[in-house]
């Protein structure tokens, strides 16, 4: 887990256990001092720790004085205390000075595991509401597992940005959004990000489970569980274990079969098919949908209690329509892949590609971009090889034919230039070439920033 520790103890045996539980549990990134007034000199001068794991008696300072100069240096660091004592009034003196929890030696692995998951889920709520309120893009801090997403949308990196956050928790998450949008790919991206990495990522279509097969594929059987039944399955549940569990088109899930996954996500455990005891499920649940599920459970089709439950955190893919400065990006990617570095696409295709309000987003992006290259042979992708219902739509530019030079320009480059012409056309009115284009004003006005135009 991509978070900054640090463990302060005058036992360095006990560091060392405290230590070996972290890196067990797959916590990265860990300190260790038995020097109390290292470690006060280290935030004064600004160092920066998420945790900080604190033993209470220690001869140069004791924890109590070391936690407030954490508290005044450092107040995002979330400090939890480690004693010998069970003494109520010493807990609630650090609790009261800002301490998140307080540890009873000897620390057992499984208490101070439950204590560093609550500490990250505060963390990772105040960290959310953070992004709400930042006016400028969010960095990712492991930015690596979502590489395959590609986007420049502040939108859509805010969103990464809360994807990152949820990845550290364990909590379900429900993603929604129209069909191809990625819901399915930032889930792979978050189940990368997190610490359940090392096992199975299981997407499960739930519109495809009907009541007969619900339980035999969800939760699996026992040999002779029922007739012709030669020996005994894992479900889903079981092949996931320790993993995560995609729960695709969650909205789609007969009203019937709702309660059954219901009770997992509740209890935690399930039977399988001709057993007597229950399984412990160690699963990560992902839900997702294209459906209103609010309007949904309206109707009674979906359960209010199952919604509440799989959307422990929501993140919301916006259409390709509301991200329009993405479809450069994507379109180029889409070319290498299917043309590699020689796809290319002349400025009137260019244009009819950016005005299209792809009503199935990325997936139906890329569809055309792969039919376009099969077409083109080898050649520039021209309008002319563009399916019928994007050359039926007038280009609000009037865009016309390649540069004069001749050269095919990759995608972003004619973009480029399309958003250039819009604003000389429009008279350098912002507000209008950004209604025309299909563009917010801000990201508007951040290209032509990039494009020294403002």
């Amino acid at each position: 887990m991509d978070c900054n520790i640090i463990v302060i103890d005058d036992d360095f045996d006990f560091l060392e256990i405290l230590k070996g539980h972290l890196l067990d549990s797959g916590f990265q990134n860990i300190r260790t001092e038995d020097n109390s007034r290292i470690v006060a000199s280290l935030f004064e001068k600004g160092e920066d720790f998420d945790i900080a794991l604190i033993d209470m008696t220690m001869p140069e300072m004791d924890g109590l004085n070391l936690l407030e100069i954490i508290k005044q240096t450092s107040p995002r660091t979330e400090c939890i205390m480690v004693t010998a004592v069970n003494e109520a009034r010493v807990a609630v003196e650090c609790l009261k000075t800002g301490a998140y929890d307080y540890l009873v030696k000897p620390v057992s692995r499984e208490d101070l595991i439950f204590s560093m998951k609550r500490v990250l889920e505060k963390k990772r709520l105040m960290d959310i509401l953070d992004i709400g309120k930042s006016q400028t893009p969010p960095r990712l801090k492991n930015a690596q597992p979502f590489n395959p997403i590609v986007t420049r949308s502040p939108k859509v990196i805010r969103i990464l940005k809360e994807a990152e956050l949820h990845a550290g928790s364990d909590v379900p998450l429900l993603i929604t959004g129209e069909s191809g949008t990625g819901k399915e790919l930032l889930a792979w991206a978050i189940h990368k990000a997190s610490l359940r990495s090392r096992f199975p990522f299981t997407p499960v279509n739930m519109a495809s489970l009907s009541g007969s097969l619900f339980e035999a594929e969800f939760f699996g059987h026992t040999k002779g569980a029922f007739t012709g039944a030669e020996g005994s399955r894992r479900g889903y549940l079981e092949y996931s274990q320790h993993g995560t569990l995609f729960l695709d088109e969650i909205g789609n899930l007969a009203p019937e079969l709702q309660g059954k996954l219901l009770r997992v996500l509740q209890d935690g455990e399930y039977f399988k098919l001709g057993a007597s005891s229950r399984q412990k499920a160690d699963v990560r649940f992902i839900a997702a949908t294209n459906e209103n599920l609010e309007k949904l459970m309206s109707k009674k089709a979906f359960r209010k209690d199952l919604y509440y439950r799989i959307r422990g955190g929501w993140l919301h893919l916006p259409p390709l329509r509301e991200r329009k400065e993405d479809i450069a990006l994507l379109a180029d990617k889409f070319l290498k892949e299917y043309a590699g570095d020689n796809g290319r696409i002349d400025e009137d295709a260019a244009c009819l590609l950016m005005e299209y309000d792809y009503p199935g987003n990325i997936r139906e992006l890329k569809s055309i971009l792969q039919s376009a290259v099969n077409l083109a042979q080898g050649k520039p992708l021209s309008a002319d090889i563009l399916p019928k219902h994007l050359k039926q739509k007038k280009s609000l530019l009037n865009c016309s034919g390649p540069p004069a030079s001749g050269e095919i320009l990759p995608l972003s480059e004619i973009e480029k230039s399309h958003i250039i012409k819009a604003y000389e056309l429009t008279g350098r009115n912002k507000s209008q070439t950004a209604r025309r284009l299909g563009i917010g004003l801000n990201t508007l006005r951040r290209k032509l920033r990039a494009y020294d135009k403002e």
